[in-house]
Order: structure tokens, then sequence, then C-alpha cells
């Protein structure tokens, strides 16, 4: 997906029938267990699956033809993994022009191997890039002490 892409729920014509669209989405959920590369797109596109346009059709069949380009891609873990715990977050905020939420994001390596990501929009409307990271720091500590 283009980097700072702002889909619309008005962008693009209305599909005649969006039951292609929203199978293919489901999907896609599904894929990102393995498939960290696509978490974001995903859940950007799957927020149009209700009534998905022209235009959020076009952004899925990029991410269907990205994945067809990148499939020998995986998930390594290395086998002489040193066991210990490396966190990464961040958020954006305000960047959703519908609702102005901001997107939490973190990753969680153990040693060189990613174990665990999300990417989600806030519950709540930040007043503030500081109140956005703080909902992220929040979000991966909570999975840092469940890991724990």
């Amino acid at each position: 997906m283009e980097l700072h892409l702002q889909l619309r729920p008005t962008d693009g014509t209305p599909l005649k029938d969006p039951h292609l669209y929203r199978q293919l989405v489901g999907r896609l959920v599904y894929l990102t267990v393995t498939r960290p590369d696509i978490s974001h797109a995903v859940h950007v596109l799957s927020q149009f699956a209700s009534a998905p346009t022209s235009v959020h059709h076009g952004h899925l069949l990029r991410v269907l033809r990205y994945l067809r380009g990148t499939s020998s891609q995986r998930l390594f873990y290395a086998r002489e993994n040193q066991l210990q715990l490396h966190a990464y977050s961040d958020s954006t905020w305000a960047s959703d022009p519908v609702d102005r939420r901001s997107v939490t994001g973190y990753c969680l390596f153990l040693g060189t191997s990613l174990i665990t990501w999300k990417s989600k929009k806030q519950t709540v409307v930040s007043r503030s890039s500081a109140e956005a990271e703080l909902w992220a720091l929040a979000a991966t500590t909570l999975e840092i002490v469940w890991l724990r």
C-alpha cells in the first residue's frame, strides 16, 4: 500500500456485488498470521468491507499482486537465537481522515525472530501525539507482560 494513503468510504463508485471483496479481505485477514508485511494494508481495507468501492477494490488487487510477487518471503526462526525479548512500538496521531483516531502498532522479537505483532486503530481520539504514543506503549507493555 502506498505510504500515507488516506482511503475514505466515499472514494470511487460502489461495487455492484461486494461479496468477492469481503471474501478476499476475510482470507487476507487469516493470511496476516504468517505475513505481517500485509497487516496494515489488510487492516485498512477491512474497514470498507460493509460498502466497498472501486478504489478499495483496486487497492485490494494491488495487495494480491504484491503477494504473488513475494510468495517466497516468509518468517524465519533461527535455531541459535538468544532468548532476549525486544519490543518496538509506534503510533500515528489522528491518521484516520474520517474519525481522526490514531493507529497503534507494535512488534516483539525473541532474539532475531519476530514472534508477535499488531496494528490496530485506537478506541479513543488522542488529543496529542504524545497521548497516542502513550496508548501504543501501554498496548506493547500489556503484550510483553502477557508473554513473560
